[in-house]
């Protein structure tokens, strides 16, 4: 075996093999301590494996092909980089916490999908380990134990179900034309475009993998999951575990085929996203809230650059992406880690707000951040009309955005608490997660092949790049003026507004929660999740 492939083996064994070994109830209780461990097989594979790099496991039930190819490694490092200081975060958190063993678990397990995604190669391993990273993040979420936290959790496993039943026939349409009953994804995607059932593929896999970014209307579970999850959960699900959904459009849309009709409705729905997620952002208060509406509104950017790539036939729209995709994973999981940061150290504010702002307003597109990088990296899909006008205006709608959040974290730390410096545990891994959100997308700008870093730094480049951030500016002064008058959007908004809808399926909720009761007296409960989708696995295999 190469090392390429070793590593890639190693990405997924090693925290498959930490949460099995949680069956021992003294490697259980230790297991929170050792979280910042499990990526690093990842990180070295994104690292070190040469691209191209592939391990195919042919014998049942195993039967699975990782492979590592550019956009890939992108993702995989720099998710399994959040992973490793958030594991590190966590592990400060859940001190005294004594369902810190349970918390171990589920991450594990999410960490686990969440790696396989960005390198799977086949249909059912791609299938499988989306299931995990998906379905795992509910134990996440609901942690706390609160009615709030179950209600958001309740929300989230039943829009991700319905995502993963997308998918599956989404998938099935797909196997059923592809050349000697491959389940190679490749050769899936290279016969989509000439395929009978192409449409009807493309709107599965839209309706999947648009619900796992939080597509409007398929947002809500968002901003409910990004509130009730602890700090660390939130920062890994906001900025690692939903690039699930851009792999899989970076994975399966047949780019360089063009489809003007399906490329186009994408853009148009990413687009709407972009701007709903500004509108509905500045009517929170809770900045994990805002967080979540930026995230709706940068995932709807990243789906519009991919639905031009798709209609104009450019497969480099893949490394545009990707490389986007990779600088929100840092920034957005940066800034979850900076509010816990925050509420530790009173009202002396400062050294977390100044970094905290750097990174806020890069997502609009300040100059000399990453954001800017990933700003340029999609600037090509986009063009110059009307597409391009809305991409740069989005960016002025994410920088007020972002200032709304900035003073909603300065308001909501309390003002009557000592100053006092935060815990060394929470300090490091946000100072680290911090400073790689600024340098990582500048060592991988060059991969993205959008030019060079000089060509970044021209005059009028940067002028393109700041005066979106400053009209942005300008029309915060306005909403600090003026904003009281907004009317206060409920988190979640279209599952409150349907929520007599949503009252008929009471008996059903309630059946979660006590099954959710019972799991959560289960010390293992999540190795039960990993024996269903090893089930299913060598089911789907032995019907293959």
């Amino acid at each position: 075996m190469t090392m390429g492939a070793t590593l890639l083996a190693a990405s997924l064994a090693v925290p498959l093999a930490m949460l099995l070994a949680c069956v021992s109830r003294r490697a259980r209780d230790r297991m929170p301590m050792l979280l910042a461990l499990a990526p690093l097989p990842a990180l070295a594979a994104a690292l070190l494996a040469p691209a191209g790099a592939t391990l195919v496991l042919p014998e049942p039930p195993f039967r699975m092909t990782l492979a590592l190819d550019v956009p890939g490694a992108m993702l995989l490092g720099v998710a399994a980089l959040l992973w490793i200081v958030a594991g590190a975060y966590a592990s400060a958190y859940l001190r005294g916490d004594p369902n810190a063993g349970r918390f171990a678990e589920w991450w594990l397990l999410t960490l686990s999908g969440n790696l396989g995604v960005f390198i799977a190669a086949d249909l059912v391993t791609f299938y499988l380990t989306f299931s995990v990273v998906s379905l795992a993040a509910y134990g996440l979420i609901v942690h706390d134990g609160t009615p709030d936290s179950r209600w958001a959790g309740i929300i989230y496993v039943a829009l991700a179900v319905l995502g993963e039943a997308f998918l599956l026939m989404a998938f099935v349409f797909m196997a059923a034309t592809t050349p000697d009953s491959s389940l190679l994804i490749r050769d899936a995607v290279a016969a989509l475009p000439g395929s009978p059932w192409r449409d009807a593929a493309l709107a599965l896999l839209l309706l999947g993998f648009g619900l796992k970014i939080g597509l409007v209307p398929l947002h809500a579970w968002m901003p409910l999951a990004y509130r009730a999850a602890p700090i660390p959960a939130a920062a890994v699900l906001s900025g690692a575990a939903v690039k699930a959904g851009v792999i899989g459009f970076i994975r399966f849309l047949p780019l360089g085929a063009a489809i003007p009709e399906w490329g186009e409705a994408l853009a148009a729905a990413g687009l709407f996203s972009a701007f709903y997620g500004v509108a509905v952002g500045i009517t929170q208060e809770n900045p994990k809230t805002v967080l979540a509406y930026s995230s709706i509104s940068q995932m709807g950017l990243l789906a519009a650059a991919l639905g031009m790539g798709l209609a104009a036939g450019d497969p480099g729209a893949a490394l545009g992406a990707s490389f986007s995709a990779a600088n929100h994973i840092v920034v957005k999981g940066g800034l979850f880690l900076a509010i816990g940061v925050a509420a530790t150290v009173g009202p002396q504010l400062w050294p977390v707000l100044i970094p905290a702002a750097v990174l806020a307003l890069g997502l609009g597109g300040l100059p000399l951040t990453g954001g800017a990088l990933a700003k340029l990296a999609v600037k090509a899909q986009f063009g110059v009309g009307v597409v391009g006008v809305l991409a740069t205006l989005s960016a002025a709608g994410s920088t007020l955005l972002m200032l709304h959040f900035l003073r909603r974290l300065v308001q909501t730390v309390p003002r009557d608490s000592e100053a006092a410096l935060p815990p060394a545990g929470y300090t490091w891994p946000w100072l680290i997660v911090a400073f790689a959100a600024v340098a990582v997308p500048w060592v991988l700008y060059p991969t993205a092949e959008s030019g060079s870093a000089l060509e970044a730094l021209a005059p009028g480049t940067l002028w393109a790049a700041l005066w979106p951030v400053l009209l942005g500016g300008a029309l915060a002064v306005g909403l600090w003026r003026w904003g009281h008058r907004l009317p206060r959007v409920p988190e979640g908004d279209v599952v409150v507004v349907g929520e007599a809808a949503l009252r008929a399926t009471v008996p059903w909720a309630e059946g979660i929660e006590r099954a959710d009761a019972y799991l959560r007296r289960w010390q293992v409960a999540s190795l039960s999740l990993l024996a269903l989708v090893i089930i299913l696995g060598a089911t789907m295999l032995a019907w293959g």
